[in-house]
């Protein structure tokens, strides 16, 4: 007789302990959605091809529709919902917002975690480490470079 599948109760998620069940290799995402009603986070092509799922885990930029729950269950976890502070949008959000870096945005969610991973490791990246960040990301409104503009304009905000 098979043992039983491991089972993930609790997760670390924008800053606090969740508790869930969740088979460990349900996905990421799933749980997130599904689970923990965190829909921020969203489905785009389940194969990792696309950027929409984009999380942080423990800080670097991970595609939740393949990252197995069980891989994180002690790790830290960060969505889009997770980046506002007392009310306040994170910087990256307000230049998106400033700069009209989306459209239907389906996709913002996920750049905007790629941006924040960027951000965090370098405070100043020029157009072509924001171009590459973003590489796998896919916009099919086509404002890329409203978004290459958010990320200078969010580095420029972080300098004063």
């Amino acid at each position: 007789m098979a043992a039983p599948a491991p089972r993930v109760t609790e997760l670390t998620v924008n800053g606090t302990r969740r508790r869930c069940d969740a088979d460990a290799e349900r996905s990421l995402l799933d749980v997130l959605r599904d689970d923990l009603n965190l829909t921020g986070t969203k489905y785009g092509c389940g194969e990792a091809q696309c950027g929409a799922c984009m999380v942080l885990v423990d800080g670097k930029p991970t595609v939740a529709c393949v990252t197995p729950v069980g891989a994180v269950r002690e790790k830290t976890i960060t969505t889009i919902e997770g980046l506002e502070r007392d009310g306040r949008l994170h910087p990256l959000q307000q230049a998106f917002l400033d700069e009209n870096a989306m459209q239907c945005g389906y996709c913002i969610p996920g750049m905007i975690m790629s941006g924040v991973a960027l951000l965090s490791s370098n405070p100043d990246p020029d157009e072509a480490e924001i171009i590459r960040q973003m590489d796998g990301h896919i916009c099919r409104c086509g404002t890329y470079a409203r978004i290459v503009r958010a990320v200078r304009k969010a580095a420029a905000q972080a300098a004063k």
